[in-house]
């Protein structure tokens, strides 16, 4: 059965409430499945989308770390079937020479497949009741939604006994930063590990640190109450940056400088902290996201003498893999993202987004039933 109605949380403007709004799906293309969201993560990503620091196109449905059970597929799905429980994750196309070489976060056509709001021939996904487009497929879901439309490189299948609010994390912000530490960074149990941002990315990289036995973990945020959870996950150190000088404690805890430097925050401060707190071979992997064109000064001799600076959307491996081993992870009880995670009615959308933006909660979950 091919659904063609669905109920959205629609952003109209910057910083405005969102309106939910009964809209048309298109129906699934070869590639594509229809998924009926269960549940679904808000991320800052989702707050730029709407805000216009990413470039989508308003009015559009926002969204991307979405899980749920597959009810239509494509004439050419192999990979899950009707009725299948899947995680939905970031876009790529499959199909370009990173992604047939296997480095789908370097896909040459991701930004446009993400931030578009249509497929990449230019079709519509989604419209109104008028015929009017609403963009879609943001970050490859638009899953604010009760359906949403997916390509079908960009799935994982889930387990039977993964709760829906585990799951959604998974999507974004937890792949992100254990995917950082596991996939890229690879730290040894004698490295030392900084993470800049107590969120979901931050503490989901120290979780990732911890099960590989680091033994420094420093994690720097403004929230006692992050840094308190950050200790309980795993962190053997806590910088708050209004009463410490951030380098100098870094550079205490970790014998004058980080092996590796996680940053999660997206604050334009941080990345040179970052880097600045690492010893003079150290690696820093910048994960934040701020508004398209952020830029920040760095110390060009202190690159040149052997620090590092990268970047890794997702995680820097391919969903599938990733997000099994963090399953795995959580099986053997080394990866507690409940313990970030707080759930709300679909209905409650603004009050989610409100208690992320104060801080009062760490991973907001919206529950469709």
């Amino acid at each position: 059965m091919v659904v063609s109605e669905i109920l959205a949380a629609v952003a109209r403007a910057p910083h405005q409430p969102l309106d939910f709004v009964t809209l048309q799906l298109d129906d699934p293309r070869p590639n594509e499945l229809v998924v009926e969201v269960r549940a679904v993560g808000i991320c800052h990503s989702d707050l730029s989308g709407r805000d216009q620091h990413y470039p989508f196109p308003l009015p559009g449905v926002l969204g991307h770390e979405g899980v749920g059970i597959v009810r239509a597929i494509g004439s050419e799905v192999t990979t899950a079937k009707v009725g299948d429980r899947v995680v939905m994750s970031q876009a790529f196309c499959g199909e370009c020479e990173a992604c047939r070489a296997g480095s789908v976060t370097a896909c040459r056509h991701t930004v446009g497949l993400a931030l578009n709001g249509v497929r990449a021939d230019g079709s519509g996904i989604i419209a109104d009741g008028a015929g009017a487009k609403v963009s879609g497929a943001f970050l490859g879901q638009s899953s604010w939604a009760t359906h949403a439309l997916v390509r079908e490189p960009n799935l994982a299948l889930l387990p039977d006994d993964i709760p829906w609010e585990v799951a959604a994390p998974m999507a974004c912000g937890v792949q992100t930063g254990a995917g950082a530490i596991l996939n890229v960074l690879r730290p040894g149990p004698s490295d030392s590990v900084v993470v800049f941002g107590a969120g979901t990315v931050g503490l989901s990289a120290v979780m990732a640190a911890k099960h590989i036995g680091c033994e420094t973990i420093v994690v720097v945020d403004m929230l006692a109450s992050r840094l308190e959870l950050a200790r309980e996950l795993g962190a053997t150190h806590t910088v708050n940056p209004s009463s410490d000088d951030v380098v100098a404690a870094v550079q205490a805890a970790t014998n004058g400088g980080a092996d590796y430097a996680v940053e999660a925050s997206g604050a334009r401060s941080a990345g040179p902290l970052a880097v600045d707190g690492l010893h003079a071979h150290g690696t820093c992997i910048l994960l934040g996201t701020p508004p398209f064109g952020t830029k920040i000064e760095l110390d060009w001799i202190g690159i040149v003498s052997g620090r590092t600076v990268l970047g890794a959307p997702f995680g820097g491996g391919t969903p599938s893999m990733t997000i099994g081993k963090l399953l795995e992870l959580r099986a053997a009880g080394e990866l507690p993202v409940e313990k970030l995670v707080r759930t709300y009615p679909f209905a409650d959308i603004e009050k989610a987004i409100a208690d992320m933006e104060s801080g009062v909660t760490i991973k907001p979950v919206l529950i469709l039933d």
